[in-house]
């Protein structure tokens, strides 16, 4: 099941991606002043190389301290024009990328459930390539009661037809590992030769294959893992709902339960895209006050991983009252100990921990209901 912790991983990792197409951006912007002040080498008239270079030069210096909302003006009409033009071609970039990363990241945390759905019909797809093996008898598999369940729920067949989730245009790939990955693992073997398996040994026989075979350390994982570059995210997720799958079987009425991906898909939407916008929109403020308690770095010298993380905190503690101070700190002490450096978890616990303090002193933060927990 989706949980806060997978939520604030996505977004971190759509936030580092966004702060690298801002600097992709600036540097584009860069590019355009630079052949603003190039030498015209079609042109016949003479090129002052000299003049054009320190124009170039203080440009680029300009357009850096505007970047940075320190609004200077040349004399100079024509590297103002040029600074202009780079910061428009910035800004209208920037913005592009925020409402691409803003749906994108709504987009990579449905797709979980896409993922869930595919591992489903790869049983199915098993199932149906066991039907053209006449060497051995698959009885017990293809009368399998989980097995069944899935052909005759019609929740999982819309599912697949709608997001053409199925196997067919893959079924090679799934031959291949009928052959080289199930049908040789003697548990699924001795299952099959079991005589009248019980529920509890149908559904222990479907988790054996999903748990071991599939999402293991196999190709069939390695699949996966290459369709989709968060699976290292994502891959506990889908295996959490497939178990609840097998587990929610029904003998009497043959009938399983779909996994939905979230308890609360819109509560969990409004936190992804507030903490998102927010975290992009965070005042100069708080940036200072980040750069005040890290040794005198500069925001933007702080690892990116760092400052996206420092910065998602510090949104969080502000804009979300029902969240207690102490669980936002834990869960990005969490988050960097397994997306960042070895030392940055005690670095971002020690700077979380003075931040937080002043952010309540000054007002900042206010918590209510479940966000006054931890402060009694």
């Amino acid at each position: 099941m989706l949980n806060r912790r997978t939520l604030r991983i996505k977004i971190m990792q759509t936030l580092f991606a966004y702060e690298q197409c801002k600097e992709a951006n600036y540097e584009l912007g860069l590019d355009l002043i630079d052949e603003r002040f190039s030498p015209d080498l079609n042109s016949m008239e003479i090129q002052d190389k000299p003049q054009l270079s320190k124009k170039r030069l203080d440009a680029r210096s300009l357009y850096l301290k505007q970047k940075d909302s320190q609004v200077t003006q040349s004399q100079d009409s024509e590297i103002n024009e040029a600074i202009s033009s780079a910061i428009k071609f910035y800004e209208n970039q920037t913005r592009k990328d925020f409402t691409f990363f803003k749906k994108n990241l709504v987009m990579d945390v449905e797709k979980i459930h896409h993922w869930y759905i595919r591992v489903l019909g790869l049983i199915l797809a098993l199932e149906e390539l066991s039907q053209t093996d006449k060497k051995s008898d698959y009885s017990n598999f293809r009368n399998n009661l989980f097995v069944v369940a899935l052909k005759n729920d019609s929740t999982v067949q819309g599912l697949l037809l709608k997001h053409n989730l199925g196997w067919e245009n893959e079924r090679n790939l799934v031959m291949n590992w009928f052959r080289d990955i199930v049908k040789p693992n003697d548990i699924f073997q001795d299952y099959l030769k079991s005589q009248a398996p019980t529920i509890d040994d149908q559904k222990a026989i479907i988790k054996h294959l999903v748990r071991k075979l599939f999402l293991n350390d196999t190709a069939i994982n390695d699949y996966f893992q290459e369709k989709n570059i968060h699976w290292a995210e994502d891959h506990d997720i889908v295996k959490s709902l497939v178990e609840k799958t097998i587990k929610s079987l029904d003998p009497d009425s043959g009938k399983i339960q779909i996994q939905k991906l979230s308890m609360d898909w819109d509560d969990d939407l409004i936190f992804m895209n507030l903490l998102f916008e927010k975290t992009v929109q965070i005042e100069q403020a708080n940036k200072e006050l980040i750069a005040s308690n890290t040794r005198n770095w500069e925001v933007d010298r702080l690892p990116l991983t760092d400052r996206v993380t420092l910065e998602m905190a510090i949104t969080e503690l502000i804009n979300f009252p029902s969240i207690p101070v102490k669980v936002t700190i834990n869960e990005y002490i969490e988050l960097t100990k397994h997306y960042s450096t070895p030392k940055s978890a005690k670095f971002i616990n020690g700077i979380l921990d003075v931040i937080a303090k002043e952010l309540v002193t000054t007002g900042k933060v206010k918590k209510s209901g479940k966000g006054l927990i931890d402060n009694k």
